[in-house]
């Protein structure tokens, strides 16, 4: 089994960002087997679309977002042997030549541990921010993937689409691992999980202990995405798994444990990133936390 864990990035965290080198080392050091980045361009005052989809509204918690792609970058740096992920990028929001630049830039800190996890969005004002049509979003991912692919393999590098345009240019800086980074994408709706099975390396979904942990709605996500592998032409089991673990307030660490060993006998799930936005406000705290999950899971 992988246990991860999300940087600290968010609400009072994300104003003492300072020790995200420090956490990188300690959760590193306490048996930590990733550490993960999200994505939050913005947090509307007046949202259109509320929280994952859902509503029209926002958690404060949100309302204070650091860089991701920096501290990623940091904890590259000082770490040695953790995974490095984004669960997830908002993909469709980025140029593709920054954000190819960005992650080959801490895939080549870090030695080829990255792991490109990309999703959609759901926030409309997000997309305005960009100047871009939120309602295109899943055309632009799917010309994304395909810039991205062309401008990590290919040199000189360019790209042609409906959405997106990269003028041919000199492409020499390649990711340490290659021919790329592996490509995970989150995924909710019939067509995002389709999206996994055409083109990703890996699929990110999401629960919340104990208010959301949908284990049979796993493995039917899971079983629309073997099946459309296989009718792709691919073979499912070269598709991973990274299910992230948010935590709500004032929920016990052995809550945590015990949700994470019921899902991986049920699912067969063995990675995992457990994120305390919600439950910890301090970065020791999230420290602390994240070695008695790892001392509590194991790696059995």
């Amino acid at each position: 089994m992988k246990i991860g864990f999300a940087l600290p990035q968010f609400h009072k965290q994300a104003s003492h960002v300072h020790e995200v080198v420090d956490f990188a080392r300690q959760v590193e050091q306490a048996g930590a087997d990733s550490l993960w980045v999200s994505d939050r361009n913005l947090a509307a005052v007046s949202p259109k679309i509320g929280y994952g989809g859902q509503g029209t509204t926002i958690p404060s918690e949100l309302n204070a977002a650091a860089d991701p792609f920096v501290l990623l970058g940091a904890a590259a740096g000082v770490t040695e042997r953790v995974e490095l992920g984004t669960h997830v990028l908002i993909a469709p929001l980025y140029p593709p030549v920054q954000l190819a630049r960005a992650l080959t830039t801490i895939d080549l800190i870090s030695r080829g541990r990255l792991l490109p996890g990309f999703g959609i969005g759901w926030s409309p004002e997000e997309y305005e921010a960009a100047g871009l049509d939120f309602h295109r979003r899943g055309a632009r991912m799917e010309e994304l993937l395909d810039a991205l692919e062309n401008i990590w393999t290919t040199d000189p590098a360019q790209y042609a689409g409906a959405h997106i345009t990269v003028p041919s240019h000199h492409s020499p800086l390649k990711p340490h691992r290659r021919p790329r980074p592996p490509v995970y994408l989150g995924a909710l709706s019939e067509r995002a999980l389709s999206r996994v099975a055409r083109r990703a390396d890996g699929w990110l979904p999401l629960c919340v202990v104990p208010s959301y942990v949908d284990v049979d709605g796993l493995l039917a996500q899971r079983e629309l995405i073997d099946r459309q592998a296989r009718e792709a032409g691919r073979d499912p089991s070269e598709i991973d798994t990274v299910l992230r673990v948010n935590i709500d307030a004032g929920t016990q660490v052995s809550a945590v444990a015990d949700t994470i060993k019921s899902v991986r006998e049920r699912t067969g799930i063995d990675h995992f990133v457990v994120d305390s936005l919600y439950a910890v406000e301090t970065v020791k705290g999230s420290i602390e936390h994240a070695a008695e999950v790892v001392a509590l899971v194991g790696k059995g």
